[in-house]
This record gives structure tokens, sequence and C-alpha cells, in this order.
């Protein structure tokens, strides 16, 4: 029987990828905590968890009338952004992916009248930066599956897909990480503006407001309490999370919903990228298990 073993809340900004000089010149000449956070990450949890695969709920990948997952038995390439290739241009990438959790995961989506999943390994498919950013911190030997984010979808959408995603983990054989990749509230400063906030200072989140409620949604990981945050989710939208929070509310939904007591303990700052808000954040898995 498999199980989800981690879950975690991961930044996947450009500027992680950047070389190091460029990012200290942007960061008022410190180190960017999301960088060294992705390495411990790996090294104190990940490499802690003997996992067969990641699945990464990434908040670029847009899809209209269904979610997609990647169903390829390895993909390599090339991948310039279309959105900064300056910053991301021609990066290689190169990783086995798990196409029999995909199928699984879809398949139970069909017989149903509320879900769409569709499982896809064309070769030409792209792929994303919330995806291909965080392979040179975590990247091991472990399979790589990817999951798109319905744009939709609504809250109800996100956590029944999740839900189906344990229920396709629970039936293999399979040791699975989850990383939600994307930032909590996410509006950039207008371009005559931008330069003047890179750095990761959270003064320069978009507005006080917006760091106010990310921050009520940390103090709720940090103890646990996912169902306020559910709750507030509304509210929160407001705020523009990326991709409707759906990365976060799919993870949620296959760790066990509002009934989810899993605990956050960040692994970087609370940081700016250019008015967005980003952190990671693991949440322990209690010893009951995610409900527990």
């Amino acid at each position: 029987m498999g199980e989800i073993v981690g879950a975690a809340f991961v930044a996947h900004v450009p500027t992680m990828v950047l070389p190091p000089d460029i990012r200290m010149e942007i960061n008022e000449g410190r180190e960017i905590s999301l960088v060294p956070g992705l390495h411990r990450m790996r090294a104190e949890v990940l490499d802690q968890l003997a996992i067969d695969t990641v699945v990464v709920l990434d908040t670029h990948w847009f899809t209209t009338v269904e979610f997609v997952v990647t169903a390829h038995e390895r993909r390599t390439g090339r991948f310039t952004s279309d959105e900064l290739p300056r910053g991301m241009s021609q990066v290689p990438y190169d990783f086995p992916g798990d196409p029999v959790l995909a199928r699984s995961l879809a398949a139970l989506a069909e017989p149903r009248e509320d879900m769409w999943i569709t499982a896809n390994d064309d070769p030409y498919l792209p792929t994303h930066y919330p995806t291909v950013n965080l392979l040179p911190f975590l990247q091991r030997d472990e399979r790589w599956m990817t999951i798109s984010n319905c744009q939709t979808a609504d809250q109800i959408d996100y956590l029944l897909v999740g839900s189906l995603l344990a229920e396709a983990i629970a039936a293999s054989d399979r040791r699975v990480m989850l990383l939600a990749s994307g930032a909590m509230s996410h509006t950039f400063h207008p371009l005559r503006k931008i330069r003047a906030h890179e750095s990761s200072d959270p003064s320069h989140i978009f507005s006080p407001e917006a760091r106010a409620f990310d921050e009520q949604i940390l103090e709720w990981w940090s103890k646990g309490d996912h169902a306020s945050v559910l709750g507030a989710y509304p509210a929160y939208r407001q705020f523009k999370p990326e991709g409707r929070f759906g990365h976060y509310l799919t993870m949620l939904g296959a760790i066990g919903g509002s009934g989810c007591r899993a605990v956050g303990v960040p692994y970087s700052d609370y940081e700016n990228a250019v008015g967005t808000a980003q952190i990671h954040v693991n949440f322990e898995r209690p010893v009951g298990g995610w409900t527990g």
C-alpha cells in the first residue's frame, strides 16, 4: 500500500536560479533565504523519507476543462521561459516520470461526473518553471510527476482532485512527496516601479493588507489549523494567491482536508519577490497520520 510521506509548500521564483552574484546584487548584498532553504529541505526532509515519487502541483500550468497529469516515462529537454527568458534560458532537465501513478489517478475520475483528469504523455507537452526550478535543489533519483492547475476549478474541485490523488497513491506501492509549488499573495508592482522592489525584504510585499493576511495564514499553519485557512479562503482571494491557491488546496485535499492537523515548519523566511509573497513550509506528518 502506498502512502504520502511528505508534503511541502515551496516557492519557485526565478531569482532562485539566477547566478549567486546577481541574486546578491538585487538583494542588497544578501542571499535570499529561499536558496539555502531548499537545500536544507532536501537534506532534512526529502533525504529522510525514502521517496519513490515527487508530485509537483504546478501553479503555472493552467488548464481549462480538466486537470492534466504528466504520464511520461521520462522527460528530458531544455527549458526557456516565455515569461523571463533573460533569467531562465535553455535550462537542461532530465527526470523519470511515473506513468503508472498518473494513469491510476486519471482512471479514478473516469466514472465521476464532478471531476475530469487526463493523463498525458505527449513528448512535446510544455513544462513550466514551478517544476523545473525545483530540480537543481531537490532532484535525486525519484520519479517526478506534475499536476496542472485547472483555471476553472474552485475550492471544492481542488480539494477533490487532492483526495483522488491520495486514493491513487494508497492503491499503489509508492512513497510520495507532494510539493505545492507557488506563492502566497501574488500581486506584482507596476513595471515603472518594479525594480525598486526587488529586495527580498517583506516590506516590499505589494500591500500591508496582503502581508497581514499571509502572516495570519502562516500562523494557522504553524498550529496545524488548516480548517481556519479553508474558512478564510474566500476572503483571501482578494489578495490574489498564486494560482487561486490551488497548489495548497490540492495538497491539503490529499492530506486530509479540513481535518488535517499537520504543523507547518518554515524552511525559509517570508520573503518578497517584486510584490509577491514567497516562503518554503514543510508540513510535518503527525504520528497518527495527517489528520491525527
